[in-house]
């Protein structure tokens, strides 16, 4: 080989082969001034400056996918093949417009009667939707990233989703009912060391991810590692918060709950109907007029119903524990928010009428009826530029002519976690019952100190 040739190759290189390469001059100089640089040398440095042992790692799809994802036949799917041909000579619009029409009405009042049921059973329901929206949301991540052949990514997968369940909802249960489950010997160590047993469940996980890493798969593990953790973060978090919101009456769960339900089911009808302007590219089908409209219809909704629910203890009560009854306490005294006051009228409207009858809950509830109209779309918007990004149309075809669970709660997500924040800001009130329940589980010696410091603060 030529100097020359040398020389052109070596000019045509990479910017990280070229910048070695003088290194690598200047080290040669540096320690035989009169020795000459060998093109076999350089060409051995360039080698080694591109070849790595990873070379053969499998790098992340640039465009990925989920349009080649498989939908398991199922009754639902056979079932929406009989309702399509009934349905043949309908309108497509029309026809998705009654399909999820029909459905919907069957989801109002199946959950309707699962709220009947009461509160434990509503939260039962929220953790079965929060694992059934995390399978679907992880089902993609393993489509799309062609991850089939990944060392024990689902199981881990899973194995993440019951530690955070373990430790969020372990959490809620001990400030709870923590004295109840004290007095059981079998349950006292489970609520002394729940935060431990917690940490060493997840380290257990860290530990097993660790050493299923395998180097054609480093960078995809990696990236599916974040994916579930962003995806548990989102879901679990968002949960435990409307558990959470259920503890402190039931008000606060059903209430944000309906004002979604009623903002997604207004803004499809003014949408369908007067839709002209589109709102978003993240979602063509959204336009201007079905969200003001959505967004009256909702404040309206909202103030009519608080008045409704502040009526009935039922909702209002907070899940407390009933030491007589050894059961769950179902009747309470109200909080004043509650409780119908009588406010003044402001000066253009006290022509009409000087004062107004109101449940101060009915003008919290304009504010809670805002943020979901306003704000909570955007959960919605959320998923769509996902399920762009992942070019798929829906997270699953589980309910017919609404696609997956992601796809019915995405808007529900922001909306609990905006209640537990607003409750903690202005609505929170200390529970005398918890209080107390937290004084009978101290020690006898700290029970009697803080006798004392009772009776020393009241004194003064």
């Amino acid at each position: 080989m030529s100097t020359d040739a040398a020389t052109s190759s070596s000019s045509s290189s990479s910017p990280l082969v070229s910048g070695m390469y003088h290194r690598h001059v200047e080290q040669e100089n540096n320690t035989d001034g009169s020795q000459s640089i060998k093109p076999e040398t350089l060409a051995a440095a360039a080698a080694a400056a591109v070849t790595t042992e990873d070379d053969d790692m499998e790098p992340l799809p640039s465009q990925p996918s989920g349009a080649h994802m498989l939908i398991e036949e199922s009754v639902i799917q056979k079932f929406m093949m009989c309702f399509d041909r009934l349905l043949i000579g309908v309108n497509p619009r029309w026809r998705n417009w009654i399909i999820r029409g029909i459905f919907s009405w069957v989801m109002i009042l199946g959950f309707a009667k699962l709220v009947s049921m009461g509160p434990l059973v509503v939260s039962l329901v929220v953790l079965l939707i929060q694992i059934k929206c995390f399978q679907e949301i992880i089902n993609i991540g393993y489509t799309v990233y062609k991850s089939h052949n990944l060392p024990w990514f689902r199981t881990l997968s899973w194995y993440f989703l019951f530690t955070s369940n373990y430790w969020l909802y372990g959490e809620s249960l001990i400030n709870h009912f923590g004295f109840m489950m004290n007095k059981h010997n079998f349950l006292q160590p489970l609520v002394t060391y729940h935060r431990m047993i917690a940490f060493l469940l997840y380290t257990s996980g860290f530990v097993g991810f660790v050493l299923s890493l395998k180097k054609t798969y480093y960078l995809k593990q990696f990236t599916l590692f974040g994916y579930t953790h962003i995806t548990l973060m989102i879901l679990v978090t968002s949960s435990h918060q409307m558990i959470q919101n259920i503890c402190e009456g039931m008000i606060w769960f059903l209430f944000p709950v309906s004002l979604i339900i009623c903002n997604d089911i207004m803004a499809y009808m003014f949408g369908f109907f007067y839709g002209r302007t589109p709102l978003t590219k993240l979602s063509p089908k959204k336009t201007w007029e079905g969200f003001i409209g959505g967004g009256v219809s909702t404040l309206i909704f909202g103030f009519i119903l608080a008045g409704i629910f502040s009526r009935y203890q039922f909702f209002v009560c907070p899940l407390e524990y009933d030491e007589e009854k050894m059961g769950l306490a179902t009747s309470c005294i109200p909080l004043p928010l509650f409780q119908k006051t009588i406010y003044a009228m402001p000066k253009p409207f006290s022509f009409f009428k000087r004062t107004l009858e109101l449940y101060p809950f009915q003008l919290h509830s304009l504010i809670i009826s805002l943020f979901a109209s306003s704000i909570g779309p955007f959960g919605g918007f959320f998923a769509s530029g996902f399920k762009r990004a992942f070019r798929i149309k829906d997270f699953a075809a589980t309910i017919p002519g609404h696609g997956g669970f992601v796809d019915r709660f995405d808007c529900q997500i922001i909306m609990a976690l905006f209640t537990n924040v607003y409750i903690s800001t202005f609505a929170h009130v200390a529970s005398p019952n918890k209080l107390l329940q937290q004084v009978l589980a101290l020690t006898p010696e700290n029970r009697e100190e803080f006798l004392r410091l009772l009776r020393n603060h009241f004194k003064e």
